[in-house]
């Protein structure tokens, strides 16, 4: 990465939108709250342009100031990302058959889409005595690490599988799904394919999982996490998938045999 010399000029060829977005994707989970000077060294941006471009960001309504001079994300972005289709377009067709299936299963019950490499969480329904997890809206989690992430890497682009098995490692992304080998890693996205579901059992959590559709193919995948002594796979394979479908249906996806 390019770095800013003593006179704190940005790296050549360096867009204002570049750094803008450097400055918003320094706030995460763990970083919700951010003093100027956490802001510069996250970003990797001098501090007085932190300061400068921060205060366009504040007039734009994409950061807000605390009193006691601390930055936070603003209510802009949630206002723009809320029009996003794959995102807030797609939560809305799918609520009403989430709600279903959470008052069915009361369990966690989470939709995700593929977002490059990663499997970027929509929506979250959790009971309130469900096992604790730390699945949130808006996060990411690897593909090959929880059964929404199995079902989308199922139905990737061949590059994309392909790269990603590749560069596979067991130690790649463990969080809820764990795999000892590439090989065993195929054998499953195979299964998924065949089978239409992903049924993944894990030390202390288990995922049932399905594809959801539109007229061009798999756009998201739903699940059920809920304790491993709790799992019954073929009532909660027909729970999960019947609701599947049903937002399938709804997105315009063409029936698909039972």
């Amino acid at each position: 990465m390019a770095t800013a010399g003593r006179g704190r000029k940005p790296p050549v060829g360096e867009a204002v939108v570049d750094r803008a977005f450097k400055l918003l994707n320094s706030f995460d989970a763990e970083h919700r709250v951010q003093s100027l000077a956490a802001l510069a060294r996250r970003s990797g941006i001098p501090r007085s342009s932190t300061l400068r471009l921060a205060r366009k960001l504040i007039d734009a309504g994409a950061l807000e100031r605390l009193e006691d001079g601390d930055f936070v994300i603003g209510l802009k972005l949630l206002e723009v990302a809320s029009l996003a289709p794959r995102g807030h377009g797609l939560r809305a067709v799918a609520m009403p058959y989430l709600e279903d299936l959470f008052h069915v299963t009361q369990q966690h019950v989470l939709l995700a889409v593929r977002d490059d490499d990663d499997a970027l969480l929509v929506e979250r329904l959790s009971a309130h005595d469900a096992t604790a997890v730390r699945f949130r809206v808006g996060g990411r989690m690897p593909l090959s690490a929880t059964g929404v992430g199995l079902v989308l890497l199922s139905y990737a682009p061949a590059d994309v599988q392909e790269r990603l098995l590749r560069d596979f490692t067991p130690a790649s992304g463990n969080n809820l799904v764990g795999w000892d080998s590439v090989v065993e890693l195929r054998r499953a996205l195979a299964e998924v394919r065949r089978g239409g579901f992903a049924v993944q059992i894990g030390g202390t959590l288990s995922t049932v999982a399905a594809p959801v559709r539109n007229a061009n193919g798999v756009v998201a995948a739903l699940s059920v996490v809920l304790p491993s002594t709790n799992l019954s796979p073929g009532a909660y394979v027909t729970a999960v998938r019947t609701s599947a479908r049903a937002i399938s249906r709804h997105l315009g996806a063409a029936p698909m045999e039972p």
